[in-house]
């Protein structure tokens, strides 16, 4: 059960309310209706998350990102929503779940969740090593920037999820 009140779209109002009829139309999933308690939470999601729509990582670097830090945070929400989401943009179930342990076949897709977890578990203080195995997979300055700027996105919406225990409305990810 979720700890935070539920928007209900049809009956928001004022900014929460132009956000659920313009960028959110027709996404109405638990983790919006929650961020909507604050229009500021939600800009804040709509403006990391739209900004990727300009990077220069795939959609599958993406949520390979995504799926290694969702894993790495237990946040089941995440999982769930990055696997349906990776599948969307082309990633065959195999390496969704090849991402959430952090070891990918596809060598590209590899150094990004590499990247991503040595973020993670260096807290950001990434080694001159690190940056050079993403650089040598192909990558780029502006890649390491979209990489940690995406980590960030997973990192603050893992953690919300954790506070309101957001009730999943998507299919459960496969067991790894």
């Amino acid at each position: 059960m979720p700890r935070l009140h539920t928007v209900d779209p049809a009956h928001a109002s004022g900014k929460v309310k132009e956000i659920f009829e313009g960028p959110l139309k027709g996404k109405n999933f638990n983790i919006f209706k929650a961020l909507a308690n604050s229009p500021a939470a939600l800009e804040v999601y709509l403006g990391m998350a739209g900004a990727r729509i300009e990077a220069g990582l795939s959609a599958k670097e993406l949520e390979g990102i995504q799926l290694a830090i969702g894993e790495a945070n237990g946040c089941g929400y995440c999982v769930a929503a990055h696997t349906a989401i990776g599948k969307m943009s082309g990633m065959p179930e195999g390496p969704t779940i090849e991402a959430r342990r952090g070891t990918l076949a596809d060598a590209k897709l590899n150094a990004v969740a590499h990247f991503a977890l040595a973020l993670h578990e260096k807290r950001g203080y990434v080694s001159a090593a690190d940056i050079a195995a993403f650089k040598a997979a192909g990558y780029s300055d502006g890649h390491v920037a979209e990489a940690v700027a995406t980590y960030a996105l997973a990192v603050f919406t893992n953690y919300f999820n954790h506070v309101n225990e957001t009730v999943s409305d998507f299919p459960p990810a496969p067991a790894i």
